[in-house]
């Protein structure tokens, strides 16, 4: 068992085509396409995360240590 050849490649896109058609393909490509590009755009984003130990409120920055947890 060796690995598939071109033929079987060419085959396997026929019927692929012939079970999808080249509309439904062309609109999951262009799918796939924004979804990268939004993806891409959300990386660039220029705000960024503030690390975890900061939290904000009305622009100052608010440290506090816990003491103790409580059950609850």
């Amino acid at each position: 068992m060796g690995s598939f050849s071109i033929w079987h490649w060419l085959i396997v896109l026929v019927i692929v085509l012939l079970i999808f058609g080249t509309k439904k393909l062309r609109n999951i490509g262009t799918d796939l396409g924004g979804a990268v590009k939004g993806f891409k755009d959300g990386m660039k984003a220029d705000d960024p995360v503030k690390p975890a130990g900061e939290i904000t409120a009305s622009g100052s920055t608010i440290e506090g240590e816990v003491k103790e947890k409580q059950k609850g």
